[in-house]
């Protein structure tokens, strides 16, 4: 099978059953899959990495107090990076959902802790594998690399909580295990650790390393984002370094597919000209209400599905998500990217699903147009990265730093811009960066950190509907540039944690 979902055996996904709460961050399961029986062979220590991945795919109670459809990492990131921007709304009155909508949110939103200690347990079960490995009787190259991958992924989440937490609790396989609570790790220093972390594992991991499986690219890609976002994170800009990572990436091979809508659909695993990494969902082998299954069935309800050219291969349509009137204004007809419905009355209320501009960019049919493997589970990758993010992070970087090249900065630019059949520029500014990711990556987990990076999120430079809970829009604090810590979390761990300013 091409996903490592397949390692992920009814054993291991007992092992799964374990309490998030921080303090047991350092916890070993208590059932009978030890470590010492999983380390013991070559397969076992294959499945207990798979372990490490699959905590981005799958949902088995492993999050304890919190309900299983709040915790999936997929959906977690798309309502805190979506709901409170311009690209999407949801009509369901869930006051969880309401809150992100309307930038309302506290400490005690589920959403908010869902991803939380989603992005803490993934932090949690790549310790447990990098304490055990070296007991694992596989090749001393075989460590060194998955190790590298176990690292990334732990890196990744460090960097999920940095960005949208900021100050989070810290803790890696060199803290000594038991029962004291984790110290609390500033922004600037978890920045430092991340980026030391990527570097070093940047040589460690292969070019190849198979579908789904973290590999160099990852990494610098990781970095070029990490980078790009460096003065909001640390108050210190690293736009070469942005543009230097992208630009490893970008010649490593990739390319740009020809068909966009492609990379979003049931069989998008054979998109790994432009994939860098992907999280895989399976219709058959890994069924939840988060990833695929979500993406595709919150976009519509049924009079929307019959809208979509080649239908949407599954039958649930619960009719939740769409985007602002004010987003779809950044598209032109005849942009291939333009996946978007326009009703009639799309101006009109968007606490009402009929309402607001429909979404069909994600959906369970393959490229041959057949439906994918289950009729109501998706088989739809979620790409964690992509070569056009790393073209726009460079042309993004070659107009806030000097020092990058400005005229291939624009060609990566118009490289982006011609596959979605949109006229080539001659020159560009910010103004056009920001609009060109919304175009590129939207619903993709970037909107939020953009528009903080841009200065756009909170004041009332831009406004859409429904920021800051009123129909025209309105700047709101700053401090909702950081999502604050869960209330349980605080309580749990008072000693060590500061909650952020609300």
């Amino acid at each position: 099978m091409k996903r490592y979902i397949g390692y992920l055996t009814a054993a291991l996904l007992a092992a799964l059953a374990l309490s998030s709460c921080v303090k047991d961050l350092d916890r070993f399961p208590t059932n009978d899959v030890t470590s010492v029986k999983v380390y013991a062979t070559e397969e076992g220590t294959k499945q207990a990495l798979a372990k490490v991945y699959g905590a981005w795919s799958l949902t088995e109670g492993d999050v304890a107090g919190v309900d299983d459809g709040f915790t999936g990492f997929t959906r977690g990131l798309f309502n805190l990076q979506e709901l409170p921007t311009d690209e999407a709304k949801c009509a369901w009155k869930d006051d969880a959902l309401r809150g992100l909508d309307d930038m309302t949110w506290d400490a005690n939103t589920d959403f908010i802790a869902g991803l939380y200690y989603r992005s803490i347990i993934q932090i949690k079960f790549a310790n447990e594998f990098l304490i055990n490995i070296p007991t694992s009787p596989v090749s001393q190259e075989q460590k060194e690399v998955m190790s590298a991958e176990a690292r990334f992924i732990r890196a990744y989440q460090y960097w999920v909580l940095m960005d949208l937490f900021g100050n989070p609790p810290f803790v890696t396989e060199k803290d000594k295990t038991g029962k004291d609570a984790p110290k609390q790790i500033q922004r600037p220093e978890l920045f430092k650790y991340i980026e030391s972390e990527l570097k070093e594992i940047e040589g460690k991991l292969p070019q190849s390393n198979g579908y789904a499986r973290a590999n160099k690219s990852a990494a610098q890609a990781l970095l070029a984002r990490l980078y790009l976002n460096a003065e909001v994170y640390t108050g210190t800009p690293r736009y070469k370094e942005a543009a230097e990572y992208a630009e490893k990436v970008i010649g490593a091979g990739y390319t740009l597919a020809d068909n966009y809508r492609f990379l979003f659909n049931a069989d998008n695993h054979r998109m790994t000209n432009e994939i860098i990494l992907a999280i895989p969902f399976d219709g058959q082998r890994a069924q939840s209400w988060s990833g695929a299954t979500f993406f595709v069935a919150a976009s519509y309800n049924d009079d929307i599905a019959k809208l979509v050219p080649g239908g949407i291969g599954l039958n649930g349509k619960w009719g939740g998500n769409r985007a602002t009137p004010t987003f779809a204004k950044l598209f032109d007809e005849k942009d291939t990217r333009n996946l978007l419905i326009r009703t009639t009355d799309h101006m009109k209320n968007l606490r009402d699903f009929n309402h607001g501009v429909h979404i069909y960019k994600y959906v369970n049919t393959n490229q041959d147009g057949t439906s994918g493997s289950h009729s109501d589970f998706g088989d739809g990758d979620f790409p964690l990265f992509r070569l056009s993010e790393m073209m726009l992070i460079y042309a993004e970087a070659s107009l806030r730093d000097s020092a990058v090249d400005k005229a291939k900065g624009l060609q990566y630019y118009n490289q982006v811009r011609l596959r979605a059949g949109a006229d080539p520029m001659r020159s560009i500014i910010l103004k056009n960066i920001i609009d060109e990711r919304g175009r590129e990556l939207y619903w993709e987990g970037h909107r939020r950190t953009d528009l903080i990076r841009f200065g756009l999120f909170t004041t009332d430079q831009y406004l859409w509907e429904w920021k800051g809970g009123i129909e025209g829009g309105r700047a709101v604090s700053d401090t909702h540039n950081l999502y604050p810590l869960p209330s349980k979390d605080i309580l749990a761990n008072i000693e060590n944690l500061v909650q952020n300013p609300q």
